[in-house]
């Protein structure tokens, strides 16, 4: 774990409707194509299998009306992936949710962690539960 905070308070799971839902591992997803132009390489990037990533791409894009992620298929000219503009407008709308609901409990937060032991001698506020902590990246599947 690096020092300072967490990138994330908590992990936000938006249940949209009864049997759909977009948390940080769609989330991730979603940025991961965007930056590499490539649902098996946002897979390798997030360490999930390159069917688990075609699944959830399968998914979301089942989930609204209008698909959020394109894709082309390779062979000699090279496939690629994008977000579609719906695409970007749910991702831009989970990551503004996440923010305000992070400044919304965020001196609760700072409160809570104000009470964790000290770590191996470190400063208070760090336990040793958080040692094996990441953002998630490399998570894959059990974040989704």
């Amino acid at each position: 774990m690096t020092d300072g905070p967490p990138r994330a308070i908590a992990h936000l799971r938006l249940a949209l409707s009864p049997d759909w839902s977009i948390g940080p591992g769609k989330a991730r997803l979603l940025e991961a194509i965007e930056a590499t132009g490539s649902i098996a390489a946002a897979g390798r990037r997030l360490k999930m299998s390159y069917k688990r990533a075609w699944n959830l791409v399968e998914e979301l894009n089942a989930g609204f009306r209008e698909p959020l992620v394109t894709s082309t298929r390779g062979g000699s000219t090279g496939g690629g992936a994008g977000l579609t503009p719906a695409g970007r407008s749910v991702l831009d709308g989970y990551r503004r949710i996440e923010a305000q609901a992070e400044a919304a409990v965020a001196a609760e937060v700072a409160a809570l962690r104000a009470l964790l032991a000290p770590k191996n001698g470190g400063p208070a506020g760090q336990s040793v539960a958080d040692e094996g902590e990441s953002d998630g990246e490399g998570r894959g599947s059990d974040e989704v």
